[in-house]
């Protein structure tokens, strides 16, 4: 049997950008519930803030920041101020993605670069200022960090029929960062995973769900039948963040409802 504590993240410090979006928003409060302090940044400062209220009334202790990603300096004054705020940054998961649909004959080198920008190089430089911070703690005495990184199946599988050549490309991408980045860290014992869902309920696949035809396809394709909740991707997320994912790095678990196994 599993000790409770094995999952517990008491006294830790979660950075989370985009934070206020909606698989953001169920980690956070997952982390939180968990016993983590929780900072969530995001383009909007407002909706950071106003999540972080909602955390601080619950009787969790958060904190909301402005934080465009496009920008590595701000990446790193950010996230040296989580880490000065709470006294220390011990996990970052990283919820940050766009997509901008453009078919191959379509694509233009803006688009392209805004979705690289977004998607692949903000990762690697909010992996970075993490990391450092994470090294910082583990030679204060502090235990070993965890990264995780939000993924999608498109990390692994193609769209037929869409025009998703920029977010297939980060995405695929983002798992070489991962694997690189475990290698790298695993001298500090910091663990670096990857949580790749399928279609997530909210926002950004509510045009999915909006049309029957295309709802009923997608979820004649997925073996569980249905697409998942914000909350399914949340529960994984905790377990790369806790003691007992400690002896798994460098991984990508795909939360697809059996979608990849079928491919």
């Amino acid at each position: 049997m599993i000790p409770s504590a094995s999952f517990s993240l008491e006294g830790r410090v979660a950075f989370i950008p985009g934070g206020y979006g909606d698989i953001g928003r169920a980690v956070a409060w997952q982390l939180a519930q968990a016993g983590a302090s929780v900072a969530v940044a995001g383009r909007h400062a407002g909706k950071a803030q106003m999540l972080a209220t909602e955390l601080q009334r619950a009787g969790h202790q958060a904190l909301g920041l402005g934080l465009d990603v496009r920008d590595a300096t701000q990446i790193r004054d950010i996230t040296t101020r989580v880490a000065t705020h709470f006294g220390a940054l011990d996990i970052l998961v990283n919820s940050v993605g766009m997509q901008r649909e453009q078919r191959i004959d379509d694509v233009t080198e803006e688009t392209f670069d805004e979705i690289v920008r977004v998607n692949l190089r903000a990762a690697m430089f909010l992996a970075q200022a993490a990391a450092r911070c994470q090294i910082a703690s583990v030679q204060a005495g502090r235990p070993p960090g965890q990264q995780v990184h939000i993924l999608s199946v498109r990390a692994q599988l193609g769209m037929r029929d869409r025009g998703y050549s920029a977010y297939c490309a980060t995405k695929g991408g983002l798992v070489q960062l991962i694997r690189q980045h475990a290698v790298e860290l695993c001298n500090h014992g910091i663990t670096v995973n990857g949580v790749a869902p399928t279609v997530v309920r909210g926002e950004m696949g509510a045009h999915w769900l909006a049309d029957p035809q295309v709802r009923d396809r997608l979820l004649q394709r997925i073996p569980l039948g249905r697409v998942a909740e914000p909350q399914d991707v949340a529960g994984p997320v905790q377990f790369f963040c806790s003691p007992a994912a400690a002896f798994v790095t460098g991984q990508i678990l795909y939360v697809d409802g059996g979608l990849t196994a079928t491919q």
